[in-house]
């Protein structure tokens, strides 16, 4: 028979059936158990006219049948198609990225991205907290990083373009941050929907906001700098003092101890050697160090987030730069410049994540930029997002089962509402799901019809999203 509630992401087995559920509480009616006898990701659903049963073979798979659930009883009113439901994943990772750091989210608005996530079974958010233009976490012990470095005094208008004498700025103090208690509140609003945060720390560049917050941080102490006003990269870096890595292992372990989940990204990419190769300090760490490169002052970096997270019970993620220094073996790559990175990565036995720019990251605009709000560029649609081939280079059997999963990018530079980041979030967050779930494949077509169908649940749940026409 006809699909006549249009799942997003479609799961692996659907089966309808004659008759209907009348209920004006579906959640009350709904018995929910663990069954030994299913995989750990497998989930079991049935509606029948007497009601709703769903059983899972753990916790987490638990949640993702909740959430299909949700789907199934939103907008249905009191009349619920009989169905039964087998369904699980391919991929354990199921992520979106959100930049807090370019334009600060209250955390109101993160639960409602959350809630929508979980809508669509995504069970990652990667939390991006810091960067040129904000630091956005408290760190105790360090009270500047949110009385300065969270606040920018104005904002650059526009594209950033090569004429520095044509920028124009909006001169309104922009910032904001997060306690520890209001992340731990953050935290446990997400794993009650399935979703474990990730956060990063991006080290050792992207670090002008700490750096204008606490001089010492830089390669130039005397020089006082602001948090960044403009978008791209600062040249502005790590120094390698002692009191450096201080700091990195209180704000490393600081954070490991607030966030649950057994990972912490730190960032590692646009990492600009400028400013080390001007220092004196600099070179002289590298001789203590037995290092004959400058760009071998990053893999230190490196290495040392890896040890102190370690003590922690965590494990490292980074961005794909940093395949180009000595790495730990047992960090996690998040492939983002391009889509054949993954074969690099893989093939040196690394897992891996798909954040490549060229489809997931949702920056870019959704069809000419002439008929759209202003985005950094580019163009992907979310039939680009649904169809395109990931990889040009095909993986083996080894380095496929490296892949630990997709996820989509949120950067911030031109979003500067919740509005803004739900337009250019939705619907493509909803194929990006689809293709994370690993869905019975479907033309696009056939997708396309599903979609639509899907979009009032996106109205009933307030997420104000880009129409497909």
């Amino acid at each position: 028979m006809p699909d006549p509630l249009a799942l997003v992401p479609l799961p692996q087995s659907v089966v309808w059936s004659d008759g209907t559920w009348e209920t004006s509480d579906p959640w009350e009616g709904l018995s929910v158990g663990l069954n030994e006898a299913l995989p750990a990701t497998e989930y079991a659903l049935s509606i029948s006219p007497g009601g709703a049963s769903l059983s899972a073979g753990s916790e987490a798979a638990l949640a993702d049948g909740r959430n299909t659930f949700a789907q199934i009883v939103t907008g249905a009113g009191g009349s619920i198609p009989c169905v039964t439901i087998s369904d699980r994943p391919k991929y354990a990772w199921r992520g979106m990225h959100l930049d807090v750091s370019r334009h600060f989210l209250p955390p109101a608005e993160i639960e409602t991205l959350l809630d929508a996530m979980a809508l669509h079974r995504l069970n990652v958010l990667h939390l991006h907290l810091t960067d040129d233009q904000g630091w956005r976490i408290q760190i105790k012990g360090y009270p500047r990083l949110t009385e300065v470095g969270a606040w920018r005094e104005q904002t650059l208008v526009g594209h950033q373009g090569e004429d520095e004498d044509a920028w124009t700025f909006d001169g309104i103090r922009h910032g904001g941050f997060y306690t520890q208690e209001e992340l731990a509140s953050l935290i446990e609003y997400a794993r009650r929907r399935g979703i474990m945060i990730v956060p990063e720390v991006d080290l050792p560049g992207h670090m002008q906001a700490a750096i204008a917050a606490y001089p010492e941080l830089g390669n130039v102490p005397e020089q006082q700098l602001g948090v960044r006003e403009v978008w791209g990269i600062s040249d502005h870096v790590l120094g390698v003092s002692d009191q450096v890595f201080d700091f990195l292992r209180d704000v490393l372990t600081q954070v490991a101890d607030l966030f649950p989940a057994p990972y912490v990204h730190i960032g590692g990419d646009e990492c600009p050697r400028a400013e080390w190769e001007r220092s004196s300090a600099a070179r002289a760490r590298m001789n203590e160090w037995g290092l004959t490169r400058v760009s071998e002052i990053q893999g230190r970096f490196t290495q040392f987030a890896a040890d102190v997270l370690v003590e922690k019970g965590k494990r490292v993620i980074a961005w794909d730069e940093v395949l180009e220094s000595h790495l730990p073996d047992d960090i996690v790559i998040m492939n983002w410049r391009q889509g054949d990175g993954l074969k690099e990565a893989t093939s040196r036995g690394f897992r891996t994540i798909i954040a490549n720019s060229e489809h997931t990251y949702f920056d870019h605009y959704q069809a000419a930029p002439k008929e759209e709000p202003l985005a950094i560029g580019g163009l992907t649609t979310v039939k680009d997002v649904y169809t395109s081939n990931l990889s040009s280079q095909k993986l083996d059997e080894d380095q496929q089962k490296l892949l630990m999963g997709l996820q989509g990018q949120l950067w911030t530079e031109y979003m500067p509402s919740a509005e803004q980041v739900q337009y250019m979030a939705f619907p493509r967050m909803c194929a990006l799901a689809e293709r994370a779930w690993g869905s019975p494949e479907q033309s696009w077509e056939e997708f396309e019809e599903r979609l639509r169908a899907h979009l009032p649940r996106l109205d009933a749940f307030g997420i104000r999203y880009r129409p497909l026409d």
